[in-house]
């Protein structure tokens, strides 16, 4: 079989200009590429932290006019790794993002996890893996 790759995560999302602001500023990460399709009313908005040929990256999808999306049972979560959890952590909430679950170790390991919220109440996991903690 051919070689696959991840290549994006899709999120349906409300605000475009808000989750590219969350996405952007608040997480760092950088705004690929943008795509209008006015004939399909949507536009694609690509964010990551390097280029889409060498990085899973996320791709935001914007339906014009579309009320808010029932985020369902089935969505987990994206996560995003950390060598410091709790400064990361204070320098989000700092930036305005609502922590859903304070920076600590996970109930069954060693890991550190911390949960946020994006614009759409999509969770976001910041990782600390144990391995980085000596």
């Amino acid at each position: 079989m051919p070689e696959l790759r991840m290549m994006h995560t899709m999120l349906r999302v409300r605000d475009l200009e808000k989750a590219k602001t969350f996405y952007t500023e608040l997480l760092g990460m950088t705004l690929i590429r943008e795509l209008d399709f006015p004939e399909g009313e949507f536009t694609l908005a690509f964010v990551g932290y390097g280029p889409e040929e060498t990085n899973t990256v996320i791709e935001l999808t914007y339906n014009y006019g579309h009320e808010p999306y029932d985020l369902g049972n089935g969505y987990g979560h994206i996560a995003l790794e950390t060598s410091d959890i709790y400064a990361t952590t204070e320098t989000l909430r700092a930036g305005g993002a609502e922590i859903v679950r304070e920076p600590g170790p996970m109930k069954h390991g060693k890991t550190h996890i911390a949960f946020i919220k994006d614009p759409d109440g999509y969770l976001v996991e910041l990782v600390q893996p144990d391995w980085l903690e000596g």
